[in-house]
């Protein structure tokens, strides 16, 4: 019974929405409108969102606390000794990893690159109302389905860069389409990834990208130099889900051969990465506030880097 009582108020600490991690995040938990849009024809960048990385407060500042208070707060320390205690030194058979805003971050603001892109092709707009315009379009219902990202996204994203350019050139969507997959466009944010995930690996770990996105990604990644860091890839476009809804972390799971509860989550967004992860049973991280490095998730896992 007493095992029984502390497994059930471990579980309610670590399901607990309030944003006392030090996210930074918005008074209902969540992110604004922008997060949720980064991948395609093209994708707004990061330097647009409420990220969890902006918004944490400075060390010494007031009201600031030590990087590790809130999870000793939460019992997030017990927690992880209560999974050695069940699993060993390694607490989690698989890392599954969000891809945009936390593998890999645009190289330069979206609208910046569709105003450049665009001005051969009479987009005279400014990257504000680009912006602003590109908002407005993706907080659209989209089909019934609403997936987004289905096959390679493009009647989505035809519809994003008319709306947010006026231009419905053809040979401008593809430009910009295709710029986005390559690594002019991206870039890996953190530069000690590789050797990280090769420690895991080692160790025993599966890693898979769990991603909205569509089939693009494959391609990114090849361009990136880092699709054979990844055991699995799990793609909204190709499993017909997408985050927050568990079927893309089941199926990743289920690609890497683990049960949910073998595997933690790390990506930047609450809604689409934490709540979604748990809501499938794994164990999930908030990038840029549980953990801001993936040293710091392979500590975590038990795996030294």
């Amino acid at each position: 019974m007493a095992l029984m009582a502390t497994r059930t108020n471990l579980f309610r600490l670590l399901t607990t929405k309030a944003p006392i991690l030090g996210s930074g995040s918005s008074s209902n938990g969540l992110k604004g409108p922008v997060r949720a849009d980064r991948r395609g024809g093209a994708v707004s960048t990061s330097s647009y969102s409420t990220s969890a990385v902006a918004q944490q407060p400075e060390s010494g500042t007031i009201g600031s606390r030590p990087p590790y208070m809130g999870l000793e707060i939460l019992g997030v320390k017990d927690y992880e000794d209560y999974r050695r205690s069940l699993y060993g030194e390694i607490t989690h058979k698989a890392l599954l990893v969000d891809a945009v805003g936390t593998l890999v971050v645009p190289s330069q603001p979206m609208a910046q690159i569709y105003r450049k892109i665009g001005e051969k092709y009479g987009v005279e707009y400014s990257e504000t109302e680009i912006l602003n315009r590109y908002r407005r379009a993706y907080e659209q219902p989209w089909g019934r389905s609403r997936l987004r990202y289905v096959n390679d996204g493009r009647p989505f994203w035809q519809y994003i860069v008319s709306s947010s350019t006026g231009c419905s050139d053809s040979q401008y969507f593809e430009e910009l389409y295709n710029y986005y997959t390559t690594d002019k466009a991206w870039h890996l944010c953190d530069p000690d990834a590789e050797k990280v995930f090769e420690a895991l690996r080692k160790a025993g770990v599966k890693v898979a990208v769990v991603s909205n996105f569509d089939t693009r990604l494959r391609p990114l990644l090849h361009a990136l130099h880092c699709e054979h860091w990844f055991d699995a890839v799990a793609v909204s476009a190709e499993v017909e889900a997408e985050k927050p809804n568990p079927t893309i972390f089941l199926k990743a799971c289920e690609l890497l051969g683990v049960k949910p509860e073998d595997a933690v989550h790390v990506g930047d967004d609450r809604r689409n990465d934490i709540w979604g992860a748990r809501d499938a049973g794994c164990d999930a991280w908030l990038w840029g506030s549980d953990v801001h490095s993936f040293k710091e998730v392979a500590q975590r896992v038990g795996v030294q880097v």
